[in-house]
């Protein structure tokens, strides 16, 4: 991986859209509403959770001081592994999805880059080209992040790694969620029971596993549309997740991501990208999406990336990732006020209101 690598976080048309920044990383954005929601013991419940979430990714921690206090510019890779009780792959478990965010505070923007699973790469940990979502299986979390910087050619320093019960539960604990489904759907369950799953034509709300199964789905389309239905799915878990009467469901919520999720962030990094979020209401997000086309190797199936449109991407990210200076701390101790100001206003409730949530 690259040394002294500056800050950065992870997710196909070109399309700007204002105000999503905080849609990127569900299971982190539901965590930190919890954690600057109306009470206390909720927010010692976020960090609770998100001391067991962290996981680091070579055995060592790197500077905490150094890494919290860099948000501006940022890159966060975002795994979706595919596992679950019936697979139980463990090791040998693969990338379902895989997306990579870049932060560039000073334009107020975020990239937003979604990798297509069968993406004909080459993997370090290999030695040799093969798809993409096989480096998972070498060496979890390390490999990946190594094969998606030599493929963009920038540093990745967070990453997060969520399974299929994460996205299941999260979705379930809030009661469902809206999404506009594009045909009728038979698909596989959690548990790889076949047809499982049967979805309607249209607008409708669905539970978590029918979430999983409308964001999974490819047999219809494309990878690239696949990648298009996780981020509604993500922005559609934001939508629910901000409602009002949702804070009540926090504490579910946060029990499926604590045993659902991984990652190297700290609960202080989480706080600062958050207050990063909450600070610059005019974020922008471009969704990016890697041009291809499909190819076939030895009778196996690859997504072959056009070199050139790769090196735009490549180009675009670098740009946006080394556009601005790191932040200092003080800048940091600044982003991180709406946060504090919350925790000031949690602490100042009445033990009655605490007592009722």
């Amino acid at each position: 991986m690259h040394e002294n690598r500056k800050i950065y976080i992870v997710t196909k048309k070109k399309k700007s859209r204002k105000k999503l920044a905080i849609m990127i990383l569900t299971p982190i954005f539901v965590l930190m509403l919890a954690g600057i929601g109306y009470v206390a013991n909720l927010y010692n419940k976020a960090e609770q959770v998100a001391n067991k979430s962290f996981e680091s990714v070579d055995g060592t921690d790197r500077s905490i001081a150094e890494l919290s206090t860099k948000v501006e510019n940022t890159s966060i890779l975002i795994i979706g592994v595919d596992d679950s009780n019936s697979r139980n792959y463990q090791d040998s478990t693969r990338s379902d999805a895989l997306m990579v965010a870049t932060f560039n505070k000073k334009d107020k923007s975020v990239k937003l880059l979604s990798i297509p699973r069968d993406s004909y790469v080459y993997v370090p940990e290999k030695g040799d080209y093969t798809k993409i979502n096989h480096a998972y299986a070498l060496n979890g979390p390390k490999s990946t992040i190594e094969t998606v910087e030599n493929l963009l050619d920038i540093p990745i320093d967070y990453y997060v790694r969520v399974n299929f019960y994460a996205f299941i539960d999260i979705v379930d604990a809030l009661g469902g969620i809206e999404v506009d489904v594009p045909y009728e759907m038979f698909e596989k369950d959690s548990e790889d029971r076949h047809n499982a799953i049967h979805l309607q034509k249209g607008r409708q709300e669905v539970n978590g596993e029918e979430a999983l199964a409308f964001a999974r789905t490819r047999k219809q389309d494309t990878d690239m549309l696949r990648g298009q239905r996780q981020q509604e799915v993500i922005q559609a878990i934001v939508s629910k997740a901000t409602s009002a009467s949702s804070l009540a469901k926090y504490t579910n919520v946060l029990e499926a991501i604590g045993d659902n999720m991984k990652t190297n962030m700290t609960f202080s990094q989480m706080k600062a990208f958050m207050a990063f979020a909450l600070k610059n209401k005019g974020l922008e997000i471009e969704p990016i999406q890697l041009q291809g086309e499909d190819d076939y190797i030895n009778d196996i199936y690859y997504y072959k990336l056009d070199e050139d449109a790769l090196e735009d991407t490549k180009n675009s990210l670098k740009a946006h990732l080394e556009g601005t200076n790191t932040a200092s701390s003080s800048n940091l101790a600044q982003e991180q006020q709406p946060i504090n100001e919350a925790m000031n206003n949690t602490n100042s409730s009445d033990d009655e209101d605490k007592q009722d949530l």
